[in-house]
């Protein structure tokens, strides 16, 4: 139950980060905004591998999120869909 909270809360900071960073007008809602975010997380786990490296925060894998959830806001806008 704690690992969902977390994902949902460090969705939302990831996103909401990704939306300022990204160039440009991102109109969607706090749902959007979280799945983004969880979303970026996620591939940029994907394709930094960091499922084998360790616990923990850290600044790199942070902004590797917000990296990969900028990259998803990028080919959401290329693929014509309304985020």
């Amino acid at each position: 139950m704690l690992n969902l909270i977390g994902a949902i809360f460090s969705g939302l900071v990831i996103g909401a980060l990704a939306r300022f960073f990204y160039p440009g007008a991102v109109d969607m809602g706090w749902g959007m905004t979280i799945l983004l975010g969880v979303g970026g997380s996620l591939l940029a786990g994907l394709v930094a591998n960091r499922g084998m490296g360790g616990e923990g925060v850290n600044r790199a894998g942070c902004l590797a999120s917000v990296l990969g959830a900028i990259v998803l806001i990028f080919i959401g806008r290329q693929l014509g869909w309304h985020l």
